[in-house]
C-alpha cells in the first residue's frame, strides 16, 4: 500500500454558461510510496497541476478516492491531519511569502498551529538551515533572488514537519541558478531527510534527476517508469507534446541514422560514454 493512493478518480471543473464541464482528470490511479521522488510530466492542460492539488486535499475528487497515509481526503474531519503529512509549493514564492523577515515567514503557519514558541523557534531554525537560508533569517524576502524565496517558501513547509511535499513547478519562474539552487535542496530533502517529494515539472532535466516519472496525458496516466524508462519512449513523448533531455534525443536522432546507440541514455555523459564504446567497437 503506498503513502498516497489515487483510485480511479474523475474530476472536472464546472463550465461556463452555455459550455460543457472540462474534464481534467479521468480514471486517473496513481500509488506513490513513502520515501519515493517522484516527477510528473505533462504539457499545460494535461491535469498534472489538478492532480497536484488532490495530494493534499485542495481538490477533492468528483468521484474515485484519494487517500493520504489511509486517510479519505474527502472526508473534511481530516484536512488538518492530512496537510500537516502533505505539504505544497507552489510556482510563484511571492504568492506564499506573508511576513517582512524572513524567519516570521517561516514561522507563521506554526504559530497558527498553535505551535509553543520554544518549539517555533527550533523547527524555523532547522528549516532554514535544511534549505541553506539560516544566514539570511533575519533579510527582508523582497531583498533575495527568486531561488531564495523558493527556498524560504520550501522551509515554510518543512518546518511543519511533513512527511510529504508536493511541488507544482516551483522553478518555472526562476533563472538557471535559481533552478539549480531549489533542485539540489528538493533532492537532499528526499535523500538525507527521507521526504517523500512529488515534483510537478516541464522542465526534462529536472524530471531526470527523479526516482520515478509519472507522465499524464488528457488527465489519465500514459507513462510510470524509471528516467530512463520513461525517456525511451522519444515519439511517444513527442506526439504528446513533451520534450525529452538533449542527450535522449541525440541518441535517438542517431539511432535514426543507423547508428546503434542504447536507448535509455539521459544526460551528456551517458552519452560520451555509449558513443566511445561504439567507435571503439567499429
Amino acid at each position: 500500500m503506498g503513502f498516497i493512493e489515487v483510485n480511479h478518480i474523475h474530476f472536472h471543473y464546472d463550465a461556463e454558461e452555455g459550455m460543457e464541464p472540462v474534464t481534467v482528470l479521468e480514471d486517473m490511479s496513481l500509488q506513490i510510496r513513502a520515501g519515493e521522488f517522484v516527477a510528473v510530466l505533462g504539457h499545460n492542460g494535461s491535469g498534472k497541476s489538478t492532480l497536484a492539488k488532490h495530494l493534499n486535499a485542495i481538490l477533492v475528487p468528483q468521484s474515485g478516492k484519494v487517500t493520504v497515509d489511509g486517510m479519505d481526503t474527502a472526508d473534511e474531519e481530516n484536512l488538518l491531519s492530512i496537510r500537516q503529512r502533505v505539504g505544497m509549493v507552489f510556482q510563484n514564492p511571492d504568492n506564499q511569502i506573508v511576513a517582512t523577515v524572513v524567519e516570521e515567514d517561516v514561522a507563521f503557519a506554526l504559530e497558527n498551529m498553535g505551535v509553543e514558541p520554544p518549539e517555533i523557534r527550533r523547527r524555523v531554525d532547522e528549516a532554514l538551515r535544511m534549505v541553506d537560508m539560516y544566514a539570511y533569517r533575519e533579510h527582508a524576502p523582497h531583498q533575495l533572488s527568486g531561488g531564495q524565496k523558493q527556498r524560504v517558501a520550501i522551509a515554510g513547509v518543512i518546518a511543519m514537519r511533513p512527511e510529504c511535499i508536493v511541488l507544482d513547478e516551483p522553478t518555472a519562474m526562476l533563472d538557471p541558478r535559481g533552478r539549480r539552487e531549489v533542485m539540489r535542496t528538493i533532492r537532499q530533502l528526499n535523500e538525507e531527510e527521507g521526504i517523500t517529494v512529488v515534483l510537478i515539472t516541464h522542465y526534462m532535466d529536472e524530471a531526470a534527476q527523479a526516482g520515478r516519472v509519472v507522465v499524464v496525458d488528457n488527465g489519465r496516466l500514459l507513462l510510470d517508469g524509471t528516467p530512463r524508462q520513461v525517456f525511451s519512449h522519444v515519439d511517444v513523448l513527442r506526439e504528446v507534446g513533451l520534450d525529452v533531455p538533449q542527450a535522449t534525443l541525440l541518441a535517438h536522432e542517431l539511432c535514426a541514422s543507423g547508428l546503434n546507440l542504447p536507448d535509455d541514455i539521459l544526460d551528456e555523459n551517458d552519452f560520451i560514454e555509449a558513443f566511445l564504446r561504439r567507435m571503439e567497437g567499429r
